[in-house]
């Protein structure tokens, strides 16, 4: 007979399991619905800690991950101490994080470093460093388009492809437009991509369907949100007028293979995994109609 004391330290091991290697307990995840992969940007779990996004993203099923640097570096640094971590930082902290998403059955998919124009060059190129220990070939940034001129020789160097990140302001320098990402990637297409966010692209006033045919070939991930334009706040998956079903589907009919990570960022009333659940099980839903 299992006693009470029996009970509690066979969950306790579970859970303990659950976090150490989620996929034991939920299976190997998979969330690709009618050839589309959906995943997540980690900022969706941006309140848990790493082991609780990796572990939610499990059980949820999503099997990719654009890993949000949040997640990566100490929180509550001043900007000088954050500059001193990034540029000492161990890469064996990366290969963990590396190890830990391998062990649940997530693809890690590209490394969030939003390169700032006051950075060093040498924290700059610890990102491509970062980038390279945690096995992803891709970097996905909030930034500026200035910078894509100067990161471009370390994209070259490393081997490492940077995607812009666009939000919905429209001051210059800023990525909202599609001029502006035409800006920074014109002559160094190779290395210099998008990271189109649906939501930001739509609340600017433009069409992310239209640009996502246009520019299907330099589009790394996407970013999927409800939007109002214009410049409406975060929706509810459905809730807002973002063309999120027409950018899936046209995913699923020209066989693009982009990953559609959610970004959970409207005010939910549950819980973040509870939350991003039903933004995929939106996104399956508009896919399988």
């Amino acid at each position: 007979m299992t006693t009470r004391r029996d009970f509690n330290r066979i969950s306790l091991q579970a859970a303990a399991a659950a976090v150490a290697a989620p996929s034991a307990l939920f299976g190997k995840p998979n969330s690709v619905v009618r050839g589309v992969d959906i995943g997540a940007q980690s900022y969706s779990f941006r309140t848990l800690p790493l082991d609780g996004a990796i572990a939610a993203m499990s059980s949820i099923g999503l099997d990719v991950c654009e890993l949000y640097q949040g997640h990566v570096e100490p929180s509550g640094m001043k900007r000088d101490e954050l500059r001193k971590w990034r540029e000492t930082a161990d890469l064996a902290v990366f290969h963990g994080i590396r190890d830990k998403f391998k062990a649940a059955g997530v693809k890690l998919y590209a490394y969030n470093y939003s390169f700032r124009e006051d950075f060093t060059d040498l924290e700059i190129q610890r990102g491509f460093d970062f980038a390279k220990a945690l096995g992803v070939k891709y970097i996905t940034a909030s930034s500026t388009v200035p910078m894509g001129e100067k990161l471009y020789p370390h994209c070259e160097k490393n081997g490492i492809v940077v995607a812009f990140h666009g939000h919905s302001s429209t001051k210059a320098g800023e990525f909202a437009a599609p001029e502006s990402f035409a800006k920074a990637m014109q002559g160094r297409e190779k290395w210099i991509k998008i990271n189109l966010d649906i939501g930001h692209f739509w609340a600017a006033g433009f069409d992310p369907v239209e640009f996502l045919e246009k520019n299907h070939q330099n589009i790394v991930t996407l970013h999927i949100k409800d939007r109002k334009k214009p410049q409406g706040d975060n929706m509810v998956f459905g809730e807002g007028d973002t063309p999120i079903g027409p950018v899936l589907k046209l995913l699923r009919d020209k066989k693009y293979k982009i990953p559609a990570n959610i970004e959970y960022e409207y005010k939910g009333a549950g819980t973040p995994e509870v939350e991003v659940r039903k933004c995929f099980e939106h996104c399956k839903k508009l896919l399988e109609s």
